[in-house]
């Protein structure tokens, strides 16, 4: 072994040697080579290079005529007032928010009075829509039974087959085959809410799905249509009621702690029953929530570990880990209820007292085979007599300690469930909601307003037929529904909550990209910095591809997280004054800023850096926050000049005769209340459509969006739309053809040039162009 080992180390050392006296003759030769390159040579030909395409592209774009033409014209350039810009952009989305809202509150005051209207019917006498049972039959056809009718396709409605004369009624599967009488009558005083929902869209066509959830399980939604949707393979039905919108609107924020009985008594079969009611009731909350899970055998401990005595926000990457984690839960010894329920009480009282979490509700979930006790001392020390924190017990499996897990809920303002089985596990745990919902029902005759996160919805709403996708970005308002009906005994339940969706597009719209200007964009974040919209937030992992493809925190995408501040600390590092524009955006302020950024283009193969001016302003009467980025010097400057069409000499059109040219497909130059009515084939189309109008005698140009109605009137209904009434941004339109007319006849180089003996990179371009 030892002669062995001489023998590679000399062998090693001799490599090693030739390798080195290699790479000194490769070097050698490679400085030669480089002494060899003429530089000067190069860099007269880089020069020459750079300077042919200079000229061939000053040429090709006719800019200096351009530039001629625009000063002969006298178009001005004026300098953006930033604060002024966003003020008005903030006020016109509010205005927007402003109408969908009272949308929803006047469907929560019809389904108050529709329930406290309606008097009990026999079951058998309810006829609904079934959207399962919906038959499509042609417009020409009579129907035959009350499941038929005629469905268009609406791309207002995510591209659907609707119908805007009803609304139809979803059930999940296992409510759906023996709905009992109490969810039947349910639905019959819901159906008064069809007039509601068809006076809410023909006052506001921009209008998108609208809801109401019951707390029975049964959601009602206009405008009609079939489920599953056609070519959509069929599949089980998500409880709508563990979704976001619903919770967070018919309870208030919550801090959670969770205790998982992790002790020996607990069988397999059973340990994955808890496992299962855990995860349905993490499910219901939300990123206003905040929550953490404990086990506890002869010691208490947090289930992740560092998440160590702390409540983490219950975002759904949170959620996950959380989720993760209770698979690896053994168990083991005798379970110690006393310390588990003092770790919950200390944790929730620390927060309380230092104003961490959400400040609002305060709640532990126990869930256990059962205590062999009600334990009331400890309730004495922690919780009574006032009883800040609620207690829900979850007894799981057997039924030996019934009474001591519900006296501890009972006692504690909670509420007790005895969970056998998955049969109804959703159910049992949605009750915590219901109950946690009976202050607000109690003691509070505002309805509060829930703003939810981004989340896909159905196809997107363009001309262009290549730029259809699924799941475009909404988000939604929702607000309790309270039942007033008069009882025996006091009671406060919750009938369900009322919601109507918000397209992103429509927020858009009304930050339009020209008042922006090149290289501005626009955003929006919520009160916990999650985007809302941004150029850079890119839900999907395959822009092509849809819900499969959504990556696992896409509506949790911070603001820091899209803006990269470009300084010498690494992109996720804090800046001070990112941090500085992401607090005041939550804490809804005013403001402006400036730093430098990194920007990625070219489908992200470079990379750039350019130094934004930020503005940013509250939109009133939501958690969420408008700003805009618009780059340093040119960003804050603008070209105004606009050909008045009503005082032109010659017929705009003429300015747009052939089909070599285009217009933004996303800027929306005019358009009809009404669009499915319109069947334009391309935004070329439509505009042409309405420049040839706007030429036509009692032409108005109905430059205001539709406004919110006053505040003495503030759920009435709005005067209601023609079915040909339109919008158009006369300054947009009347710039478009200030271009038109100012670029005609330059949109070909000049012959003399295509002519002339040019280098061969000229006429290459001009090849290439043809």
């Amino acid at each position: 072994m030892t002669v062995w080992s001489s023998s590679m180390g000399m062998t090693n050392g001799s490599l090693i040697l030739v390798l080195v006296a290699l790479f000194l003759g490769l070097l050698d030769t490679s400085l030669q080579q480089d002494e060899d390159i003429p530089h000067n040579e190069v860099k007269n030909w880089a020069l020459k290079f750079g300077i042919d395409l200079w000229e061939f592209g000053r040429h090709f774009t006719n800019v200096n005529e351009i530039q001629r033409k625009y000063q002969d014209r006298d178009a001005t350039v004026v300098r953006k007032d930033g604060l002024v810009l966003i003020r008005e952009l903030a006020a016109e989305v509010k205005n927007m928010i402003d109408i969908k809202i009272n949308t929803v509150m006047r469907i929560l005051e019809s389904a108050e009075q529709a329930a406290l209207s309606q008097k009990s019917d026999s079951s058998s006498n309810v006829k609904y829509l079934d959207s399962r049972k919906l038959l499509h039959i042609p417009i020409h056809e009579k129907p035959t039974s009350a499941n038929e009718m005629y469905f268009q396709v609406n791309r207002h409605f995510d591209q659907c087959a609707v119908n805007t004369s009803y609304s139809s009624v979803l059930l999940p599967e296992a409510l759906a085959k023996d709905p009992d009488e109490q969810i039947l009558n349910a639905i019959k005083w819901s159906e008064h809410l069809d007039p509601v929902f068809l006076n809410n869209y023909e006052t506001d066509p921009s209008l998108s799905w609208q809801y109401f959830g019951s707390t029975l399980g049964f959601l009602r939604r206009y405008p009609a249509m079939k489920w599953p949707v056609d070519g959509v393979p069929p599949q089980d039905l998500h409880d709508f009621r563990s979704s976001a919108w619903f919770v967070e609107a018919a309870t208030s924020p919550k801090d959670i702690v969770i205790l998982l009985d992790a002790s020996s008594t607990l069988s397999t079969k059973h340990r994955n029953l808890a496992r299962a009611t855990i995860n349905v009731i993490l499910d219901t909350l939300g990123s206003n929530d905040f929550v953490n899970i404990f086990t506890f055998s002869d010691v208490t401990v947090e289930l992740v570990p560092c998440y160590r005595e702390m409540l983490v926000q219950a975002t759904d990457e949170n959620k996950r880990t959380l989720k993760a984690a209770l698979a690896n839960v053994k168990g083991d010894n005798v379970a110690n209820f006393t310390g588990a329920l003092a770790t919950a009480f200390e944790i929730l009282h620390k927060y309380n007292r230092t104003n961490q979490g959400c400040q609002c509700n305060q709640a532990i979930m126990l869930v256990s085979s059962g205590p062999p006790s009600a334990f009331k001392e400890v309730f004495k020390h922690y919780n009574w007599p006032h009883m800040p924190v609620r207690l829900f017990s979850y007894l799981i499996g057997k039924s030996s300690n019934y009474a001591e897990m519900k006296q501890m809920a009972c006692s504690n303002k909670g509420y007790f469930e005895f969970i056998k089985n998955t049969d109804r596990l959703r159910m049992k745990v949605f009750n915590y909601v219901l109950v946690m919902a009976r202050p607000l029902i109690m003691y509070q005759t505002e309805h509060p307003l829930y703003w939810s996160s981004v989340y896909p919805g159905g196809k997107t709403n363009t001309l262009l037929a290549s730029d259809v996708k699924e799941g475009k970005l909404m988000v939604s308002v929702s607000t309790p529904v309270f039942d007033k009906r008069n009882y025996t005994t006091r009671a406060a339940n919750l009938l369900g909550v009322a919601a109507v969706d918000v397209p992103i597009q429509q927020i858009q719209k009304l930050v339009p990209q020209y008042k922006l200007g090149p290289n501005g964009y626009s955003f929006v974040v919520n009160n916990n910095g999650r985007i809302i919209y941004h150029p850079d937030f890119r839900p999907l992992l395959d822009k092509n591809t849809y819900v499969e493809r959504l990556k696992p925190n896409y509506n949790n995408v911070d603001l820091s997280e899209v803006e990269i501040v470009d300084s010498e600390v690494y992109p996720r590092d804090n800046n001070s004054l990112l941090l500085d524009l992401r607090h005041d955006m939550i804490d809804q302020k005013e403001g402006e800023t400036e730093f430098k950024v990194k920007l990625h283009y070219d489908e992200m193969r470079r990379v750039t850096s350019r130094r934004h001016r930020y503005f940013y302003h509250p939109i009133e009467g939501t958690p969420y926050s408008l700003g805009l980025a618009l780059p340093d010097g040119y960003g804050l400057y603008e070209v105004l000049k606009e050909e008045e069409i009503k005082l032109s000499a010659v017929n705009v059109t003429d300015y747009f005769r052939g089909s070599n040219w285009k217009v933004n497909p996303d800027w929306v130059y005019c358009e009809y209340n009404y669009a499915d009515d319109h069947n334009f084939q391309s935004p070329e189309e439509q505009v042409l459509h309405f420049l040839a109008r706007s030429i036509q005698p009692g032409w108005k140009w109905m430059s205001l969006r539709p406004r919110s109605p006053q505040e003495n009137s503030m759920h009435s209904y709005p005067k209601k739309l023609e079915r040909h009434s339109h919008f158009c941004d006369k300054s947009l339109v009347q710039s478009l053809v200030f271009d038109a007319m100012v670029t005609e006849g330059l949109e070909h180089p000049s012959a003399a040039y295509l002519k002339g003996d040019k280098h061969p990179i000229a006429t290459l371009m001009a090849l290439l162009h043809r």
